[in-house]
């Protein structure tokens, strides 16, 4: 009873030293070491079968390392069941009970401690998650959106230490989903918990975190603020994965003051040193779609340019989308914002000229897997 007493206080950061989780063969999660600052709101992302469900239900303690340690501030949680921890998951199916009320719902954990007022403590959640006037009613009489939010709400009324959000918004509908987005971030800002969410939604990720870390293969490949991932990735895998770049193979050629030249795929290209994570050999290189120009003429001025020709054009509201063949075979997609201003009318089979500022440019370790996958999306 002491220890359970313990570890339900817990307070502090969330620390993961060293976990591996195996399943016979298989290994989920490989030796992760991660640290979630307390109060911050941090986002786990990555593809189907990365490891990030697995990392979440590990500090649920749904499921128990196969070797490393879990700990809130300097408690370790290894071993302890999941109603032991300071811990609390929301889950995409909501889970709410159908036969209580929504008030009822959000009072079961209080009133099954035998806090008092667990009424009070219920109607202060919901009236966080702005769903108070629908305290009455029964799940099946609201919304896919509505219920999220007192699962939430149900979640929230036990403050604890770390909030799980697993897949939370998977069920909802675009506009709703990223409504939900914003109120989430406001959520956590006023109450101050650890969230820690986990998603393969890369938008929802950048939207709502603090710190994302993006994983693959049950390793963390990249941490950091979601500027940071998307504007300067480390890896191939998390320039496909966060957003699209364009990217093709090369190899370095030398150095000239803080630039490095590339030859890729018959064409020099420029990067600033600070911007490349390979520097020497066989590299990768990569821009974002929207930093690059489309031209009718041969751009003037000190950029990194190729000539190729319109394959497809898509407009898709905010911006136009125009995928170009490089005489390399390669298939570049360029952005275009759709400001009414000398719009350029091309259209496939059109020959054109692709600009871009080499300061947006970057390098990161050549990865073929990475590269087949990112032509072949492009292609």
């Amino acid at each position: 009873m002491a220890r359970s007493s313990g570890v339900r206080e817990a307070t502090g950061d969330l620390r993961l030293e060293s976990v591996t989780k195996s399943f016979g063969g298989f290994t989920a999660v490989d030796d992760l070491d991660l640290l979630v600052p307390r109060g911050s709101f941090f986002a786990l992302l990555g593809p189907s079968g990365c490891g990030k469900t697995t990392t979440l239900r590990m500090v649920a303690g749904l499921e128990q390392p196969t070797s490393g340690r879990v700990l809130i501030g300097d408690t370790d949680l290894t071993g302890s069941r999941p109603f032991e921890r300071p811990v609390n998951t929301v889950f995409q199916s909501y889970a709410l009970f159908p036969h209580l009320t929504v008030r009822d719902n959000v009072a079961f954990g209080p009133t099954r401690r035998r806090v008092r007022e667990a009424g009070a403590l219920a109607d202060e959640a919901l009236a966080l998650v702005e769903v108070d006037h629908l305290a009455s009613r029964k799940p099946a009489q609201l919304s896919g959106g509505q219920q999220q939010r007192v699962a939430l709400a149900r979640a929230l009324v036990n403050r604890p230490e770390v909030l799980l959000l697993d897949e939370p918004l998977g069920a909802l509908d675009l506009k709703l989903r990223r409504q939900l987005q914003v109120e989430l971030k406001r959520i956590q800002t006023e109450v101050g918990l650890t969230f820690v969410h986990v998603t393969h939604d890369q938008e929802e990720a950048m939207t709502m975190a603090d710190t994302v870390a993006v994983m693959n293969h049950g390793r963390i490949e990249q941490m950091g603020a979601p500027a940071e991932l998307y504007d300067l990735p480390r890896t191939a895998f998390v320039a496909n994965f966060v957003g699209r770049s364009n990217l093709g193979a090369g190899t370095v050629l030398g150095r000239d003051g803080e630039h490095l030249s590339a030859e890729v795929q018959g064409t020099t290209v420029t990067v600033p040193l600070s911007r490349a994570q390979a520097r020497e050999g066989a590299v990768l290189f990569g821009i974002r779609p929207e930093k690059v120009r489309v031209l009718r003429e041969a751009p003037e001025g000190t950029g990194d340019d190729v000539r190729g020709t319109v394959l497809d054009v898509s407009f898709t509201g905010v911006a136009t989308e125009y995928l170009v063949r490089l005489p390399s075979g390669t298939v570049w997609s360029c952005y275009e914002q759709n400001l009414d201003v000398d719009p350029v009318d091309l259209r496939p089979g059109d020959e054109v000229w692709i600009s871009w500022n080499p300061a947006h440019a970057f390098t990161v370790p050549l990865d073929e897997a990475e590269a087949a996958a990112a032509a072949e999306a492009t292609g």
